[in-house]
C-alpha cells in the first residue's frame, strides 16, 4: 500500500487544486493506470493566514496550521505536505506538533536546483517569502545563493499574487511584469528562478523566459508522490 498523502491546503484554493491534479495526473502519466495514492485534503479558511502574517502573528499561524495538520493525521494521512511556500516559515513548529512526517517544499526545491547544477537562483514569492530569512537560509544550507528583486519589484510581485493570482485572475500585463523582473534577476547573476509562490506558475512558464524556472508546486507534488510510492 502506498502512503496516504495529506495536503494542508486552502492557501490559496488554486494552489491546492494544482497540487491534487499534479499528483494524480503525474501518477497516471508514469504508470498508465489510476492507482494513485489516497489523498486527504484539509482546506483552511484563507483570510486568517493573510491577516496574521500582516500583523506579525506567526505564533497564530503556527498554532492554526498545526491544528489543521493534526486533523489530517486524525483522518489517516501518513505524511503531510503544506501546499504553500510562505507558510513553510512555521515548518518546524508544525513538525513538532504532529507524529507523522512533513515533507518540506524547500528541501524538494533545493534538490531540483542542485540536479540542474545551479548554485545561484532568483526567488519570487510573497514579500514574506522573499524578505524573511527562512527560505534563503534553507537553500544556503545546501550551498545555493538566493537573489531577490529590489523593493519596488517585491511590492509588485506581492500585490499581483494577493490581488490577482489567488483569485485565479491571469493578466497579460502582469505576466510581462514578471518576465521583466526575472530578466533583472538574470542580469544580476541568477542561473534560474524559483517560482516561490504556488500560484506563480499559473502566470509564468519556462517557455516565457530563457532560464530554468523552478515550479515549486510541481516539484513538491512530485516529491510527495515519490515519497508515497516508496512505502
Amino acid at each position: 500500500m502506498a502512503r496516504r498523502i495529506g495536503i494542508l491546503g486552502g492557501m490559496s484554493p488554486e494552489s491546492t487544486i494544482a497540487y491534487y491534479e499534479h499528483i494524480v495526473h503525474t501518477y497516471t502519466a508514469k504508470y498508465g493506470d489510476h492507482g494513485y495514492p489516497e489523498i486527504v485534503i484539509y482546506s483552511v479558511t484563507f483570510q486568517p493566514y493573510i491577516d496574521w502574517p500582516e500583523e506579525g502573528r506567526w505564533d497564530l499561524v503556527a498554532r492554526g496550521l498545526t491544528e489543521a495538520a493534526r486533523r489530517l493525521e486524525a483522518a489517516g494521512a501518513d505524511f503531510v505536505i503544506i501546499a504553500t511556500n510562505t507558510m513553510h516559515k512555521v515548518l518546524d513548529e508544525i513538525c513538532a506538533g504532529i507524529e507523522i512526517p512533513v515533507l518540506s517544499l524547500m528541501d524538494a526545491v533545493a534538490e531540483a536546483i542542485l540536479k540542474r547544477g545551479i548554485k545561484t537562483v532568483g526567488l519570487l514569492g510573497t514579500r514574506f517569502t522573499m524578505e524573511m530569512e527562512f527560505y534563503k537560509a534553507a537553500l544556503a544550507e545546501r550551498g545555493i545563493e538566493v537573489l531577490i528583486p529590489d523593493a519596488d519589484d517585491r511590492e509588485y510581485v506581492d500585490r499581483v499574487i494577493y490581488d490577482e493570482l489567488v483569485a485565479g485572475v491571469i493578466r497579460d500585463e502582469s505576466r510581462a511584469g514578471f518576465i521583466r523582473i526575472i530578466g533583472d534577476l538574470v542580469s544580476r547573476g541568477a542561473e534560474g528562478v524559483i517560482l516561490g509562490c504556488t500560484e506563480i506558475p499559473l502566470l509564468v512558464r519556462e517557455s516565457d523566459v530563457d532560464v530554468p524556472l523552478f515550479d515549486t508546486t510541481a516539484i513538491h507534488a512530485e516529491a510527495a508522490l515519490e515519497y508515497a510510492l516508496r512505502a
